[in-house]
């Protein structure tokens, strides 16, 4: 399976582009609000894909980002949610604003985006409160932080992952550097703290 196409943008539609790549043009259905972000006719673009492949049709939908794609196979993970759908809902949000309102559970954002009613709305928080690809801080530290493998561990025990990052991180800063088995003491320290929440 092919990750991503770059090629030549040659057409942009309302909630379509194509891309000439060597010869052979690629269409994609894109987001309409990332319509722009491709750049203008005659620029270099890369497109990241997703395939949809049926008995009757193939399509290709297109994005802007790993973190508008991943939204995007997420939300068809929604009951009743299918691609038009959910690129429907992304052309009327951006993703990290998508996210924000699942995570504070604004109902009303969610029920403003075209097509999008307030059964569906609260379905989406249901079922992705907590689960969408991050844009903050805390969710790069779970990739690469010090403390890699304790938040591994406790997620993997069940626990939230943010609330593991933010208990570590809080945790971590009030232990002293100089503590022997730190590591231990973190972990053990961080359980009681999530256990307490």
């Amino acid at each position: 399976m092919f990750n991503a196409v770059r090629g030549t943008l040659c057409y942009k539609g309302a909630d379509i582009i194509r891309i000439d790549n060597q010869g052979v043009e690629w269409e994609f259905s894109v987001p309409a609000r990332s319509v722009d972000s491709f750049g203008r006719l005659g620029d270099e673009a890369r497109v990241l894909a997703w395939l949809l492949h049926r008995d009757d049709q193939m399509r290709l939908y297109g994005f802007v980002s790993e973190a508008e794609r991943s939204v995007f196979i997420e939300l068809m993970s929604v009951d009743g949610i299918g691609p038009k759908a959910a690129l429907k809902i992304l052309g009327g949000i951006g993703a990290a604003e998508l996210e924000t309102a699942l995570e504070s559970e604004d109902l009303a954002r969610l029920e403003s985006i075209p097509g999008l009613g307030k059964k569906t709305a609260q379905k989406l928080v249901f079922t992705l409160k907590g689960k969408l690809p991050s844009r903050m801080a805390a969710q790069a530290a779970i990739q690469a932080g010090p403390h890699d493998d304790i938040v591994r561990a406790l997620v993997d025990m069940g626990y939230d992952k943010r609330k593991v990052v933010d208990a570590v991180t809080r945790v971590d800063a009030d232990l002293s550097s100089s503590l022997p088995e730190r590591e231990r003491e973190l972990f053990r320290r961080t359980i009681v703290e999530l256990s307490a929440s």
